[in-house]
């Protein structure tokens, strides 16, 4: 009997082993990984303290707010140091913060990369497309709407903080209310994490619209010409229902999404080498991966010549969200999943052209039927929550109250990232919410969108 527990003790003591190997080696490159880019983007891109850094964001993760942080101001790079790996970004004008993986950062920087033209100046210019506001407060209940707006910023529990850091509240086309947090002004640029999934489906579909790409047609891709993949459409890789094996986690270092963000340089890549899982267009999975694949299609299709300024020239600087900024991944591709800044003003606008089914000031720039089509759900998602790129409240087939916020209107669509980003539309009531911040904790964008309907409909 002795012998047994001697064994069993011995055993369990392997498996312990193990175990702490394997973190060990998993653990460090992805949270050094993730603490370098962070920390990069915010003070590089966003223009904030590193200490506000550690406060805010660094806090969700296990083991990044300890981290040996080093920002090098003249640089401009970021080294995070978790025991025995060191990660580097690095930050580059007009295209923000890259993480560096696999490539050196001498062959990063070498890039060719045609930049945009800087934006023309906006104060003098009225909204949309400008910043001069012309309030419009008739009929809107005012002290209720500024209400509700404080209560998203008010911090009611300190070992709970909502971090809200900006809210912006469109009606009927204008911009009836704005606040802002502490050290965030009008023009910060602020991360929008999976919101930039909605501004990949812009992009996607300013390339139908010129006859470039083709909804119905198998996705461009060149690693699945010669396989069952082959079959996957380019609506399919848009309503992430491709099939392909995916694991969304955040917070599993083992996952598809920490392999491909944080191990590889070209995300999408990784992504599109990925197995088939489920028969195309029959299983919804949200995926990170297949808005890189599109991200990747979307710079074959423009070609690098014009690449870095397409997003500029054809959508951004078009209906003046003129403080927005993608970040490539260091192959040179955007990382048309996640890494997008913008100002919560741009974020607005960019909500607003959807509302306005893509039309701004009069001229068309989606495709006819493109907004339509986007806030369609996916036949694959169960209840109605997706459709191409944005999330919705359709409900399940046959059964609308099955859905994710009961108590907003069906036909809200909304743009949504991590840490609580919102871009949230509702036509029946002609408002575009948009919500930014560093949650951790939760936040209920369903109270703050029934309270703003309440001020602006006089219930």
């Amino acid at each position: 009997m002795k012998r047994l527990f001697k064994f069993a003790g011995l055993a369990l003591l392997v498996i312990f082993l193990i175990v702490i190997g394997f973190l060990a080696v998993t653990f460090p490159p992805i949270m050094a990984g993730m603490a370098a880019k962070t920390m990069c983007s915010c003070v590089f891109v966003s223009q904030r303290s590193p200490q506000s850094v550690r406060d805010k964001e660094l806090k969700v993760f296990p083991g990044l707010s300890g981290a040996s942080i080093d920002v090098h101001e003249q640089e401009r790079t970021v080294e995070a140091h978790i025991l025995w790996k060191t990660s580097k970004a690095i930050y580059r004008d007009g295209l923000g913060c890259t993480l560096l993986s696999e490539r050196s950062e001498a062959e990063v920087r070498a890039q060719s990369t045609n930049l945009p033209d800087a934006p023309l100046a906006q104060d003098t210019v009225a909204w949309p497309q400008g910043d001069l506001i012309s309030r419009r407060e008739s009929g809107i209940d005012t002290v209720k709407l500024h209400a509700a707006i404080d209560e998203a910023f008010a911090e009611p529990d300190p070992g709970h903080p909502k971090n809200t850091s900006a809210v912006v509240v469109i009606y009927d086309g204008q911009l009836v209310a704005e606040q802002y947090g502490e050290n965030i002004e009008r023009d910060s640029r602020l991360m929008g994490w999976s919101m930039t999934k909605s501004i990949t489906n812009a992009l996607t579909g300013l390339l139908v619209k010129s006859g470039k790409l083709m909804l119905d047609s198998p996705a461009p891709v060149e690693e699945w010409q010669n396989d069952k993949r082959a079959t996957i459409t380019l609506s399919e890789l848009l309503q992430a229902s491709s099939g392909l094996e995916w694991a969304e986690s955040y917070f599993e270092s083992t996952s598809h999404f920490h392999r491909m963000f944080i191990r590889r340089d070209d995300k999408a890549a990784y992504a599109a080498s990925l197995p088939l899982k489920h028969d195309p267009g029959t299983y919804f999975q949200y995926s990170s991966g297949t808005t890189n694949i599109l991200s990747r299609i979307i710079r074959q299709t423009v070609g690098n010549d014009s690449y870095y300024r397409f997003p500029y020239d054809s959508l951004f600087y078009r209906i003046g969200m003129n403080h927005a900024i993608m970040e490539p991944d260091a192959s040179g591709t955007f990382v048309g999943s996640s890494y997008s800044y913008a100002s919560a003003r741009d974020w607005a606008r960019f909500g607003l052209l959807y509302l306005n089914d893509g039309i701004w000031n009069g001229r068309r720039i989606l495709p006819e039927g493109w907004v339509k089509y986007t806030v369609t759900p996916g036949s694959a998602a169960p209840i109605g929550e997706y459709g191409a790129q944005w999330h919705l409240n359709a409900g399940a087939p046959g059964n609308p109250a099955l859905r994710k916020f009961p108590g907003l209107p069906v036909d809200a669509f909304w743009a949504d990232g991590f840490e609580e980003q919102w871009i949230l539309v509702i036509p029946s009531h002609k408002l575009v919410l948009v919500r930014l911040g560093v949650s951790h904790h939760g936040f209920s964008i369903e109270k703050l969108a029934n309270e703003v309907i309440a001020s602006v409909s006089g219930n």
